[in-house]
């Protein structure tokens, strides 16, 4: 019993999801708080590197939080803000890389890879050849009849 309320609280607490952003860094504007956290959603973690700005304890990603939100009370756009923290780390920082000249391997790889795949089955499959089953004997004819007779079905 206590085992399955434990786990049941660990469910629970895991459907939250677990932000870092700290209160003294929420801004009183609800607008402006809903854009930061948009914009935080597609930063990456420099130091985690698999988590977003928002989900990260780490002080860099503070840093990085007050920031975007100097900048967006500062009246900066949305893009210019993204524009400016690439500029300054690369397109690392973004958790979704945009599509572009050095970015093109890392989107298109996945697709040429599958190709290359499908083309592999293909001749696997190509190479087998036909199935070519042997014609059956007498006796192996006999004892399919034997299985397929109606009169036998009710045979034990």
């Amino acid at each position: 019993m206590i085992r399955t309320i434990g786990l049941l609280i660990v469910l629970w607490v895991a459907l939250f999801p677990v932000l870092a952003v700290e209160p003294d860094e929420i801004l009183k504007d609800t607008a402006l708080e809903a854009r930061a956290r948009s914009i935080s959603s597609e930063l990456r973690c420099l130091v985690c590197q698999n988590q977003s700005i928002d989900d990260s304890h780490a002080p860099l990603a503070r840093d990085l939080r007050v920031l975007v939100r100097q900048k967006l009370t500062d009246g900066e756009s949305d893009d210019a803000i993204l524009g400016f923290l690439v500029d300054r780390y690369g397109d690392f920082i973004l958790l979704k890389p945009r599509f572009s000249a050095d970015t093109v391997i890392l989107w298109l790889s996945p697709f040429v890879v599958l190709v290359m795949g499908g083309f592999a089955l293909l001749g696997f499959l190509l190479r087998q050849g036909p199935l070519n089953a042997a014609p059956l004997d007498t006796a192996e004819r006999k004892r399919l009849a034997s299985l397929l007779d109606p009169k036998d079905a009710s045979a034990p």
